[in-house]
């Protein structure tokens, strides 16, 4: 990832922090960073505004997955369904 400088950041630094921040990750410093770069750069301001829609759809969605042993004997299943095929 290469810098722009002190408080100018790149776009590619400005899309890691953004990433960073939705997860709660960034600093108080990135994130002070990140809001310069909000202000002037509407790429910067599209992904942000795509990637806060995105983890916002996530949480809404109520998404249910399988347990581990759901999962365990699905892939046995599987596995054994594969070497049936293959002989």
């Amino acid at each position: 990832m290469k810098k722009k400088g002190f408080l100018f950041i790149s776009c590619e630094e400005a899309q890691y922090i953004c990433d960073k921040a939705q997860y709660d990750e960034a600093s108080l410093w990135e994130k002070f960073k990140l809001n310069i770069r909000l202000s002037w750069c509407k790429i910067t301001r599209a992904y942000y505004k795509n990637n806060t829609m995105l983890t916002k759809k996530i949480k809404e969605s109520n998404v249910e997955c399988l347990d581990p042993n759901c999962k365990k004997n699905m892939k046995k299943e599987l596995d054994k369904a594969i070497k049936e095929q293959a002989n």
